[in-house]
C-alpha cells in the first residue's frame, strides 16, 4: 500500500509540474505577445525646411509637436523628423531610398513647396513626388502614405499656380493617399505666424501647421489600429 501511495505522490507531483511548466510557458508566449504589441510604430515626416522648422528649435516644429500629441494619447508611435531645408522633390527622390532603411508604418510626404517658388516644371514635380510615392510602396506595401499639399504665391503667374496646386489632389486620388489640402492652411501669408522672411511659420504657425497635419493623420492611425 505503501508503494502504491509513493507511485501516487510521485504521478501528482510530475503532473503538477508539467502544468507549471505549462504556465510558465504560456505566460512567456504572453509577455512576448505584450512587448510586441507595445513596441512603437515609426511616423516618418519626410520634407523640407518646413519640415525641418528652419530658424526654430527642433522641439518647436510641428514633427515634434505630432509626437507630443501622440505622446499625451498613449498612442505607440515614434516620429522621425526627415526634413531637409532646402529639399526640392528631385533632391528628396534621391535620398528617399537611403531613408527607407528601416521600417516606417506611416509616411507623411511633404515636399514640393521649393519646386513652386523655384518654377520648376509642374510635370517634374509631379513625376519625382510619384517616383517618391512608388518606392515607399515598393519597399513596404502596408506603409499608409499621406500627402501634404502646398501652394504658392500668384507671382509665378495664374496658370503656373492653378496646376502646381492640382498636383497634390491628383497624386492623393491616383494613389489613394491620404491628403492634407494646404499644410500652411490659416498661417501661409499671416505675418504674425511667420518669420520675417515671410515663408516659414513661427512657433505659433507650427502650432497651426500640426493642427492641419492632425485633422489629417489622426483618422490614419485609427485606420491603422484596426
Amino acid at each position: 500500500m505503501l508503494s502504491i501511495a509513493c507511485m501516487g505522490c510521485q504521478q501528482n507531483a510530475e503532473n503538477e509540474n508539467k502544468q507549471e511548466g505549462k504556465e510558465q510557458t504560456q505566460k512567456q508566449a504572453s509577455t512576448a505577445e505584450n512587448n510586441t504589441q507595445q513596441s512603437p510604430k515609426t511616423i516618418l515626416f519626410f520634407g523640407n525646411s518646413l519640415t525641418a522648422g528652419y530658424g526654430l528649435d527642433p522641439s518647436q516644429a510641428f514633427p515634434a509637436l505630432i509626437q507630443a500629441k501622440l505622446d499625451s494619447l498613449n498612442l505607440p508611435y515614434k516620429v522621425i523628423n526627415s526634413g531637409l531645408s532646402g529639399e526640392t522633390t528631385a533632391g528628396g527622390k534621391s535620398r528617399i531610398s537611403w531613408v527607407l532603411r528601416e521600417k516606417v508604418d506611416v509616411f507623411i510626404l511633404e515636399l514640393g513647396g521649393n519646386d513652386g517658388l523655384r518654377g520648376i516644371d509642374v510635370q517634374s514635380t509631379r513625376q519625382n513626388l510619384q517616383a517618391i510615392i512608388d518606392t515607399v510602396k515598393a519597399k513596404n506595401p502596408e506603409t499608409r502614405i499621406v500627402l501634404a499639399g502646398m501652394q504658392i504665391p500668384p507671382n509665378m503667374g495664374p496658370d503656373y499656380t492653378a496646376k502646381f496646386r492640382g498636383i497634390f489632389s491628383e497624386l492623393a486620388e491616383k494613389n489613394n493617399t491620404a491628403l492634407i489640402p494646404f499644410l500652411l492652411e490659416n498661417v501661409g501669408g499671416i505675418p504674425s505666424l511667420n518669420l520675417p522672411d515671410g515663408i516659414h511659420p513661427t512657433p505659433e504657425g507650427h502650432k497651426i501647421v500640426a493642427e492641419n497635419v492632425w485633422k489629417v493623420l489622426q483618422p490614419v492611425l485609427t485606420e491603422g489600429n484596426m
